[in-house]
């Protein structure tokens, strides 16, 4: 190959710096790209917490302190075997250790992926988890990692319960409903949330009857999201409530507010993500608003100085960011975004606590990063005086 004139070679180093500089902005911030602080002023820096993992985390608290992430431990979105682990942190999320796997897949070929995770009355760690059924395709796509395989269709949700920590685990493969009445098996996300009248609740999604593989473009992309719950501190579960019968909801995040008042944050097709509350305990809702969100799905946090934080990823246009927005006013009112992390390509999912001495530990899956070059669990501690005001 014959080396490019002295002409091309300038406008080809030209390009390189506008590109380097192009990205080199979009780390940077802006008055308009405000990220998050440590309680010293300084932006903080993530750091990996689970290597070689899609993740999509869940954070609880357990009652000595100890943070557990819950995730999916492949290297990859759903066409791949994988299991739900459990991860630990007793250092307020600076480091991980593997616990335990609450849900195992079954052989040949599956995985556990979804979940949704929270802590019953008596201290025990609940985990409600489904996934696909898969079979390896013939020729898989070009370009995908080792292990791809076609997904067959959504597998029934699994109760996984542990009284130790996350360390060992039972799982009742019929406590949880295996159809719902929009027809296709409930999908769990988010967190497990106590009500006002002392029950667990969850939410869960699902497609219509049938429509089980990831739709063509020929097939409406119809979701149906429902609030469950437990009456026996989450071993069975039932009666569920539709969240929205008119809009098309997945991935919902659950905040019961105090008393009979409840928020709920429902990722949507085509009209991003939408706040809904309840003022009966769950039993019913109603649409309050489209959130200042550029990104989905959502997850609830309040903070101790009683504002509301939600996090939610960013994974298309200009911005790939996790981000969180905040309110004074119990989610009539909300900020602007402030951005907590980026990374490249594909990431987001967070899930958020605040630390004993006040800081907020957030936690997000990645597939890449300038801090790390594969999918992993990546965590972010920051302030939130700092970072959002007082």
């Amino acid at each position: 190959m014959c080396p490019p004139a002295p002409s091309s070679l300038s406008a080809f180093a030209l390009t390189m710096l506008t590109l380097l500089a192009w990205l080199a902005a979009g780390q940077a911030e802006t008055p308009e790209k405000r990220y998050v602080r440590t309680k010293q002023g300084e932006r903080p820096k993530p750091m990996m917490a689970v290597d070689n993992a899609c993740a999509w985390p869940n954070l609880t608290v357990l009652r000595d302190g100890t943070i557990v992430a819950t995730l999916f431990n492949a290297p990859y979105h759903a066409n791949i075997v994988g299991d739900v682990d459990c991860w630990a942190s007793e250092d307020g999320g600076r480091t991980w250790r593997k616990r335990g796997t609450p849900a195992p897949h079954d052989p040949p070929i599956s995985n556990r992926m979804n979940v949704a995770a929270g802590l019953a009355r008596n201290g025990d760690l609940i985990v409600i988890s489904s996934g696909w059924l898969l079979e390896a395709p013939r020729k898989p796509p070009e370009g995908v990692p080792p292990g791809y395989a076609s997904l067959v269709r959504i597998l029934d949700p699994w109760v996984c319960r542990s009284s130790d920590g996350g360390r060992t685990w039972t799982i009742d493969k019929q406590a949880f409903p295996a159809q719902t009445a929009f027809g296709g098996p409930p999908v769990p996300f988010g967190d497990i949330v106590f009500g006002q009248d002392g029950t667990l609740r969850v939410a869960a999604y699902a497609k219509p009857t049938g429509i089980h593989k990831v739709e063509s473009a020929m097939t409406p992309r119809v979701r149906r999201a429902y609030v469950y719950r437990s009456r026996d501190d989450g071993t069975t579960w039932g009666e569920p409530v539709a969240l929205d019968d008119g809009k098309s909801c997945s991935e919902t995040a659950l905040l019961h507010l105090g008393q009979s008042q409840w928020l709920a944050a429902a990722r949507t097709i085509g009209e991003g993500l939408q706040l809904y509350e309840s003022r009966d305990d769950a039993r019913t809702w109603t649409n309050r608003m489209r959130l200042p969100a550029d990104g989905y799905p959502g997850h609830f946090l309040r903070l101790r100085d009683g504002r509301l934080l939600l996090s939610f990823g960013s994974r298309s246009g200009v911005d790939r960011a996790t981000k969180v927005l905040w309110s004074r006013d119990d989610g009539k009112t909300w900020s602007g975004p402030v951005f907590v992390v980026d990374y490249r390509l594909d990431g987001g999912y967070p899930s958020s606590v605040q630390l004993p001495d006040g800081n907020v530990l957030t936690a997000y899956y990645a597939r890449e990063a300038d801090y790390h070059g594969r999918y992993h669990m990546g965590v972010v501690i920051w302030h939130p005086e700092t970072s959002l005001g007082r």
